[in-house]
């Protein structure tokens, strides 16, 4: 297979770079454009880096280059795959990290897509891609984290509304977001995989309270979010009642591809200017490990290519996901350990994205499923392994014992 761009790509990619270069913050500085969106410069300002983020998407809506690959009456411009990448490729050179709309991006709308109905989809689509709404993912709880169909908190149906109570954790954004993406309990008397229920729930709903937690890297992008007594329309019910695993695995599957192409993202070129710097490039053990930093980058890009092909082909993103997932998360850990190592004693003392990059990269694995869950997924829909018995397969929720 060819992967250089043929004469339309490549004149495409020029485009791409013109009108990035012409309209990119800071005079078009891929260095300056980082220091806007990166999470670890901007620790403890989340909050600007959310504004900046928010105007900078309706920058590209309006011109035409947010969300190239979606269809024509959700504001895209049903780019070909290969187009959806080069331009990400093209704003990657950037340092554009555009995490506080992943939750929005690469989570609500795919979801959306494959089992919102028409006005839902019309709701909620072109306000996502002009950047006028931020999502959280309300998913995990304390008790039920990789166990995600453990979760206890419910939604109880009350006329046109449900009322939900109870607790989600690790919840990105949360409390900057105008929307979450909610798993809910609203059948204990069925098999715990049976009885959610998906919703969107807007985030300033009375009742409902997100608290930032600070975290090992200085700043507060998760939440614990609390639920009392809060009321959702059950028009904002996304895929059916007890519908909600099904659904969310949708979401799950989306996740795991987009935290693996943002892990991908690693600045292994801005490695090389480190060992530079450091006067390293001549130890075989350093040039060793920027060799396997690239070759690592390189696979998942290529793993990202397939991804995006299966969602200009209208395929739902299945298990392989879960490849990319344990493959970045290795790769954020060992591109970021190489540069702690270039840096020594510095790097106990520096506040730099690679600091930042180094002790923040336990999230990135855990985010979007643990690698224990990863391999499990792998090895039970790829590889057609027994599946580990299910002690509580069968048994009703509410009758489990635990």
């Amino acid at each position: 297979m060819d992967f250089g761009d043929t004469p339309s790509e490549s004149a495409f990619r020029a485009e791409a770079r013109a009108w990035l270069e012409a309209n990119a913050p800071a005079k078009g500085s891929p260095e300056a454009f980082n220091e806007m969106f990166n999470p670890g410069i901007n620790a403890g300002r989340e909050e600007e880096m959310a504004g900046r983020a928010r105007a900078w998407q309706a920058r590209l809506a309006a011109d035409g280059w947010a969300c190239l690959d979606w269809p024509t009456e959700y504001g895209g411009r049903e780019a070909s795959t290969m187009e959806a990448i080069i331009f990400e490729e093209e704003q990657g050179r950037y340092g554009v990290v555009m995490s506080i709309f992943m939750a929005a991006l690469d989570m609500a709308a795919p979801t959306l897509m494959a089992w919102g109905t028409d006005e839902q989809k019309m709701r909620f689509l072109d306000p996502i891609r002009r950047g006028e709404m931020v999502f959280a993912q309300l998913f995990s709880e304390p008790n039920a984290g990789s166990d995600l169909a453990g979760l206890q908190t419910r939604a109880v149906r009350d006329g046109d509304e449900f009322v939900v109570n109870g607790q989600k954790v690790w919840n990105s954004y949360a409390h900057l977001a105008d929307w979450g993406i909610l798993l809910a309990r609203t059948d204990s008397d069925v098999p715990k995989h049976q009885g959610l229920t998906y919703f969107f729930v807007e985030m300033d709903t009375e009742g409902l309270d997100p608290r930032p937690l600070r975290q090992i890297t200085g700043g507060a992008e998760f939440n614990e979010t609390f639920f009392d007594d809060v009321r959702v329309p059950a028009e904002n019910v996304i895929g059916g009642v007890n519908n909600g695993w099904a659904v969310a695995q949708t979401t799950l599957n989306s996740e795991r591809a987009a935290v693996g192409a943002q892990s991908s993202r690693v600045d292994v070129p801005a490695l090389v200017k480190l060992a530079r710097h450091k006067g390293q490039t001549g130890d075989p053990a350093v040039r060793q490990s920027l060799a396997e930093a690239w070759i690592r980058s390189e696979v998942l890009r290529y793993l990202g290519m397939r991804v995006y092909t299966a969602l200009s082909q209208g395929t739902e993103i299945g298990p392989e996901a879960s490849i990319t997932k344990i493959l970045a998360g290795d790769h954020i850990r060992d591109t970021s350990q190489t540069a702690m190592e270039l840096l020594g004693p510095e790097g106990m003392l520096n506040d730099d994205s690679w600091v930042w990059q180094m002790v923040g990269h336990f999230a990135h694995k855990i985010g979007g499923g643990t690698p224990e869950i990863q391999r499990n997924v792998i090895g039970e829909r790829i590889l057609g392994l027994p599946r580990e018995p299910r002690a509580d397969k069968g048994i009703p929720f509410r009758d489990l014992k635990v």
